[in-house]
């Protein structure tokens, strides 16, 4: 396990619900583009890297998993409100005040947050593989817990509980990734569960960064040329993981 990885998620997931808690007044592009780029980043991270390895160890089953997890996304949105594209789905405010169980919202991202460590405790034969990941998942997790960090301050929660919330939150997937690890090492099941665990992720991943780009922006959808640019960014950067190998 690789703890330069883990330390670069944590941060990430930090860095980006920082943002709205210690500034006042943020641009509205910003989270625009930032899901933009993230998405597309993702997105490319998943088809070069993800999807051949799975493919190589299980074959036509692989696309059984994805599709599974793909749909497993759905459901959790449901739970979280969409927050892992950047596009909540949140009931009506009334007065000032969003009348949303916190509960749910957190378990449904949490739940995310768990599956996106698990593919980092799989020993991948292709050696860019994790890197890339691990690179994608800390892009994704700034403007995740950027729109967290705005929905929870939304509900009026006080300071405290919203940096318990974030630091809590930034743990979790660095928690599976170590628990994945470990298990796998100790645990020949456990070790041959995880390609088919990754195959899942895979879908929500499919899921999220195809989301993204169909829902981060305007009202319309429509795409401007800075929006256009994020994307081509995030698309060339992921092909520039490929000199890991």
């Amino acid at each position: 396990m690789n703890w330069s990885y883990l330390i670069l998620i944590f941060a990430a997931t930090i860095g980006g619900g920082v943002i709205p808690i210690t500034v006042k007044r943020l641009h509205p592009n910003l989270p625009i583009y930032l899901l933009a780029f993230t998405g597309a980043f993702l997105f490319g991270i998943t088809i070069m890297h993800l999807l051949p390895e799975v493919y190589q160890e299980l074959g036509h089953a692989a696309g059984v998993y994805v599709l599974l997890g793909f749909f497993l996304q759905v459901f959790l949105q449901q739970l979280s409100h969409g927050m892992e594209h950047g596009h909540t789905h949140l009931p009506p405010a009334e007065g000032q005040h969003h009348h949303i169980s916190i509960t749910p919202l957190l378990l449904g991202l949490s739940i995310h947050a768990f599956m996106e460590g698990i593919p980092l405790g799989l020993r991948f034969q292709d050696q860019s593989a994790l890197p890339s990941l691990a690179l994608g998942i800390a892009a994704h997790k700034v403007p995740e817990a950027l729109t967290l960090m705005t929905v929870m301050m939304h509900t009026h929660q006080p300071k405290g509980r919203l940096w318990r919330i974030l630091v809590l939150f930034s743990l979790v997937t660095p928690l599976a990734a170590v628990l994945a690890g470990q298990l796998g090492l100790h645990s020949q099941t456990v070790n041959a569960s995880l390609v088919y665990l990754t195959a899942l992720v895979i879908g929500a991943f499919v899921h999220i960064s195809t989301t993204i780009f169909y829902e981060s922006g305007t009202r319309h959808h429509e795409l401007s040329k800075r929006k256009i640019l994020a994307f081509a960014t995030g698309i060339v950067l992921a092909f520039l993981t490929l000199i890991f190998e």
